[in-house]
């Protein structure tokens, strides 16, 4: 699935739910839908932002990956298992957006995404910008971390999703 395959796909849910089952919490520690996609957005334009900072470095950087890094870019994506970050990096994401704004939101991410799709490929791939947990990544990288990164919750979207069908939409 490519990246505007994958955002077309919570794009289209979008219209599947109603505000309750967009903002319900099902448990502590459970983000709700909205919290998703705040996060898949927050995500993607950092990583974007990434991809400008390479575009606009003027510093070639000789060090790599990680190992997690290089498990991550040659596999295509994350492991299917929940990642917990940080305390100081899991602040709740954002609980109050409706569904047009979401939709607004990831049609910027979209946009975003096809600026730099034609030209990221002829940024030097030693300009890289280190990701904490990855290593040093560059502008191709970063572009292609967006999508793996939303392919990734394509699975908590649908546990999301069984734990609101009591709900009416």
């Amino acid at each position: 699935m490519s990246d505007v395959k994958v955002i077309e796909t919570f794009k289209n849910a979008l219209q599947n739910y109603s505000l309750e089952q967009l903002r319900y919490i099902s448990a502590d520690g459970v983000w709700s839908i909205c919290q998703m996609y705040d996060h898949l957005i927050l995500v993607a334009l950092e990583y974007l932002e990434k991809v400008e900072a390479c575009a606009i470095s003027k510093e070639e950087q000789k060090l790599g990956k990680s190992e997690f890094g290089e498990n991550l870019f040659k596999n295509g994506g994350f492991p299917p298992i929940k990642i917990k970050l940080p305390n100081e990096l899991n602040a709740p994401p954002n609980n109050s957006d409706c569904n047009e704004v979401l939709l607004s939101r990831l049609e910027q991410v979209e946009k975003k995404m096809q600026y730099w799709q034609s030209t990221v490929d002829q940024i030097n791939s030693n300009y890289k910008v280190k990701h904490g947990g990855f290593g040093w990544l560059n502008a191709r990288e970063w572009y292609d971390l967006v999508d793996m990164h939303f392919r990734h919750h394509l699975r908590q979207k649908s546990e999301l999703e069984d734990r609101i069908a009591f709900l009416r939409n």
